[in-house]
């Protein structure tokens, strides 16, 4: 987990969603009907429909079907980024995907947890940040916190629950670095 994070932490009931009850509903059937829906291919009006919800989206993006987004207003996605299918951004807190990022099919970003030492349960954020060039691999997990730095790798059905070095490549549960990664 990156020091410079600031630990975001909500008694149980005081989560601020960033979004008052109108929008919050309006996104929920939006979300159900135009992304987890996997009859809905059509990339560009995701795109069009996240801006239109507050999502900061460069140019490129691609969207794929049967995709899951928490909170739009709270994920900025760079230029030429992919977003495969059953993928799931759980954004509790801020998600920052940089340029040229992939998130593979069925893979996790999740932003939130919870307190298990306290009674109360409460709930823990931390934003997630990948970098230019992070390719988050099929039904892998980033957890609250990561920052996945430029160019890293986090391997197929791997889980992330540090920040990957940069130009590296990290497998298995936790993931750790298996090796460097070296772009021709």
């Amino acid at each position: 987990m990156n020091a410079k994070t600031n630990l975001s932490v909500y008694s149980t009931g005081s989560f601020d969603t960033g979004a008052g009850p109108v929008k919050r509903l309006l996104w929920y059937y939006v979300n159900i009907i135009f992304f987890i829906s996997p009859l809905n291919p059509l990339s560009g009006l995701k795109v069009a429909l996240l801006k239109m919800f507050g999502a900061k989206i460069g140019k490129g993006v691609v969207i794929k079907p049967a995709t899951n987004i928490k909170y739009p207003w709270k994920l900025e996605v760079g230029n030429h980024c992919w977003i495969g299918e059953r993928a799931w951004i759980d954004n509790l807190d801020h998600v920052k995907i940089g340029d040229n990022s992939c998130i593979s099919q069925g893979a996790m970003l999740l932003c939130g947890n919870h307190n298990f030492k306290k009674t109360t349960f409460d709930l823990i954020t931390l934003p997630i940040t990948l970098e230019e060039g992070a390719w988050i691999g099929a039904y892998s997990i980033v957890c609250p916190g990561v920052v996945c730095k430029s160019h890293s790798v986090l391997a197929v059905n791997s889980v992330a629950t540090r920040d990957l070095d940069p130009y590296s490549i990290y497998q298995g549960n936790p993931a750790v670095k298996v090796k460097e990664r070296i772009i021709s």
